[in-house]
């Protein structure tokens, strides 16, 4: 490791003896190498005990590795020994440590199990459909008045159930967030005060509130609500339904989720002062990385383990908080800290990583949004501090700027038509820069699958870092479902996980998820599977199924998932590990997961030959064993080894913008920079939690969060309509950081482009306009 020169903002953080103290950093700042220099100072120092630990928090567990890595050279430098002194852990690792130390004390025992989110993805759902049999009806409250009956039919069948699994999801983790169990929540719902909320509407909004609504004197519709567990807030009652059947199916199991995890270490510190307190000595300084994307649980977690006077330094960058939407991580919480009385505020301002060009154009984003962005609710989207170029002299200089590499593309394409712009310039570009490093940065995973395919036809090397390589465990767990069909091949609930199996990757995406939960259904009713897979000439399923109009290619579709079905039922007859390396050639296309695949047909193999009256209905259960054993059997993924851009100089990577964080590439393109991927809460823009079948625009994500937080604030009332709003603002808020992460990805090159979308009606993404019009003018 090159010995670290700090820059003079970087010494000021590195001054730090003690308090608390936080630091704004920018993108490209070297925040995780100064934390870890941090770290291993305060370890060198003396300020230790024998049995004291620096504590070091941080986001993902790629990270958590690369800390711990650079803080053990730090360390080793000044003559100490490494893993001696400090401790690195993402939130739920910590959460881990808490639990797992007084289990008792929040009610498990010894043996606990965590299960992983596929695992709790399925509990979810079963959750999930046992409401939606007992409840047929209430799809009738939201669904838009509009919709002919046919299309109101296919909606209650195939969209009602995925819309109603995704708001069980979002409720049941701000609940723990809250943190709230059903018990306690059923009895918050049942004795909340009939003081009046006030809705505000049209005849519209009377639908929540059924005959409960009378006029006020001031021409508003006042609500005295009965108990809560009554008709007044279906989408409170089904979130809480769901809610308490999930956490008694867990509870069946032994086990929690990661979000209970969480959830019970803060309890556990609260209810035990003196455990509390040989954490708070355990731990005397707490370093967190990340801090934009920390959650309310966290917050309170970090709180307590530092007490009224303990020593706590947050690191992070409220510009690159773009997790909001999939997380109950907030922005609000760092920059609330930063202007808390006694914080110590810090910036790392400077950045040697992209030209000053792409810098200034990325300035240029926070003024716009600050000044000038046309929803004044949002301009608080973007914060200082700017990006500084680094300063003379610096080891990391900037490199030399070239405004002619910076392209924002106003030309109107149709999505076809981008990707063929973007996949022709690389096709020019790549061959005489081998050396340099290039990316496809998306909005979502499904728009990354059509780039990887036009890069795959024009002959374009390529590396995708879409779908988040599996662990060890759900790489383990496709293999274990695809035995667990072929052990048991007549059942069609099985065929069904199967085809879920083979199209994982499309639940990222909302048009091809429907065509999976759709098909994925019609599986399960499927009585005689044999009709599918292996039907005879005058009685084929696939006929009876018949033409679908929403999924023009459906036959081609199934056709191929049969073939591959009977490609596996004839491998059934091979040694248990070629079965598996048959399943995984099929199953994989990253290397990681094929390399785990081999180790796992190898410990397979081994069982079967210890085992010799195994057969599949044993092996797989010895695979699920596996598949759980996370500790014991270390995997090849992503996950485990990080991914490094500079191994795949000449290549082209796909990625998300999401999954783009923290990466850098020479060249960079931002795709689909349109209204409905990045909009700004205008009235001509669309948003994807606004499902098109609902009535009156309604996000019921939304609306069911806010009746939740309602319910634990009796100075705030529930209006119908007005949780949407507020999220279209938060979305629109994140799209912006999000954008701003994307731009500031490129280090040399970058090119912005737009597409007008499948309907042809997408206009330019707000900020993309006022970029362009700046750089023009610039």
């Amino acid at each position: 490791m090159m010995t670290f020169k700090p820059r003079p903002k970087q010494k000021e953080v590195l001054d730090y003896t003690g308090g608390k103290m936080g630091v704004s950093a920018v993108p490209g700042s070297g925040k995780t190498v100064t934390l870890s220099v941090l770290a291993a100072q305060l370890v060198a120092s003396r300020v230790l005990e024998d049995d004291q630990e620096v504590l070091v928090v941080t986001l993902v567990n790629s990270a958590v590795d690369n800390f711990a890595r650079q803080v053990g050279d730090y360390v080793q430098r000044r003559g100490l020994l490494p893993h001696v002194g400090y401790r690195v852990r993402t939130l739920h690792g910590l959460a881990h440590d808490i639990v797992r130390e007084r289990p008792a004390l929040v009610g498990l025992a010894d043996g606990f199990q965590i299960v992983d989110e596929r695992a709790a993805d399925q509990i979810r759902q079963d959750a999930a459909e046992a409401w939606l049999r007992g409840h047929p009806d209430v799809a009738e409250d939201f669904l838009a008045f509009d919709l002919d009956e046919g299309k109101r039919e296919w909606v209650r069948r195939d969209q009602w159930p995925r819309l109603v699994s995704g708001i069980a999801l979002s409720f049941i983790r701000r609940a723990k967030d809250v943190p709230v169990t059903p018990a306690e929540l059923r009895e918050r719902m049942d004795q909340r005060p009939g003081s009046s909320i006030l809705f505000q509407g049209t005849a519209d909004l009377r639908s929540v509130g059924g005959s409960f609504f009378s006029p006020s004197p001031t021409g508003e519709q006042s609500f005295s609500p009965p108990p809560m567990g009554e008709r007044g807030f279906p989408l409170l009652e089904m979130g809480w339904a769901i809610y308490a059947d999930y956490q008694r199916a867990l509870a069946y199991r032994g086990a929690v989720d990661f979000d209970d995890l969480v959830r019970l270490a803060l309890r556990a510190l609260q209810l035990d002062r003196e455990f509390l307190q040989r954490l708070q000595d355990r731990w005397p300084f707490i370093l967190e990385d990340e801090a934009q994307d920390s959650s309310r649980l966290q917050e309170r977690i970090l709180r307590l383990l530092v007490g009224p006077d303990g020593n706590w330094v947050r690191v992070g960058d409220p510009n690159q908080a773009i997790y909001e939407t999939f997380t109950t991580a907030s922005p609000h919480f760092l920059r609330d800290f930063l202007e808390e009385p006694g914080i110590v505020p810090r910036e790392l301002p400077n950045s040697g990583r992209s030209t000053q060009s792409i810098i200034g154009l990325a300035n240029y984003l926070i003024d716009w949004t600050r000044q000038e962005h046309p929803v004044v609710a949002v301009r608080d989207a973007l914060t200082l501090p700017y990006i500084e170029p680094a300063p003379p002299g610096d080891p990391q200089p900037n490199p030399p700027d070239d405004p002619g590499q910076v392209r924002i593309v106003a030309r109107k394409y149709s999505p076809t038509a981008e990707i063929q712009a973007v996949v022709d310039s690389l096709a020019k570009w790549l061959p005489e820069h081998q050396d340099d490093t290039v990316a496809v940065l998306v909005p979502r995973n499904q728009r990354g699958f059509e780039v990887e395919g036009a890069l795959k036809k024009q002959g374009l090397p390529y590396f995708s870092l879409l779908r988040s390589t599996p662990s060890t465990r759900a790489a383990a767990g496709v293999l274990g479902n695809a035995l667990n069909y072929l052990a048991d091949p007549a059942s069609p609930v099985k065929l069904a996980t199967l085809y879920r199996v083979w199209r994982r990757e499309d639940r990222e995406d909302e048009v091809a998820n429907e065509r999976l939960e759709w098909v994925a259904g019609r599986l399960r009713k499927c009585q005689q599977v044999e009709d599918f897979l292996w039907p005879r000439i005058d009685h084929d399923w696939l006929d009876i199924l018949g033409v679908v109009d929403e999924f023009p290619d459906l036959h081609e579709h199934l056709a191929k998932f049969r073939a591959l079905v009977q490609r596996w039922q004839g491998a059934t007859m091979l040694p248990v590990d070629q079965l598996i390396l048959t399943l995984a050639q099929d199953l994989f296309d990253q290397s990681a997961d094929l390399a785990l695949a081999h180790k796992l047909a190898v410990v397979l193999r081994r069982a079967s030959e210890s085992h010799r009256d195994w057969r599949l209905p044993e092996l797989t259960q010895e695979l699920a064993v596996v598949a759980r054993n996370e500790r014991r059997f270390l995997g090849l993924s992503g996950d485990d080894t990080g991914f490094d851009p500079e191994q795949h100089r000449g290549k082209v990577v796909v990625a998300t913008v999401h999954k783009a964080k923290g990466l850098e590439w020479d060249r960079v393109y931002l795709m689909s920079v349109n209204n409905y991927s990045f909009p700004s809460a205008l009235p001509h823009d669309t948003f994807i939690a606004e499902k098109w079948f609902v009535r009156d625009g309604l996000n019921l994500d939304a609306e069911a969060l806010a009746q939740l937080d309602a319910l634990f604030d009796d100075d705030v009332g529930y209006e119908e309509g007005g949780a949407t709003q507020e999220a279209r603002l938060e979305y629109a808020a994140e799209r912006l950081r999000l954008l701003y992460v994307g731009i500031t990805r490129a280090k040399k090159e970058l090119a912005i482009t737009w597409n007008t979308g499948r309907r042809g009606d997408r206009q330019p993404a707000a900020p993309l306009e006022a970029l362009r019009t700046f750089w023009e003018e610039t």
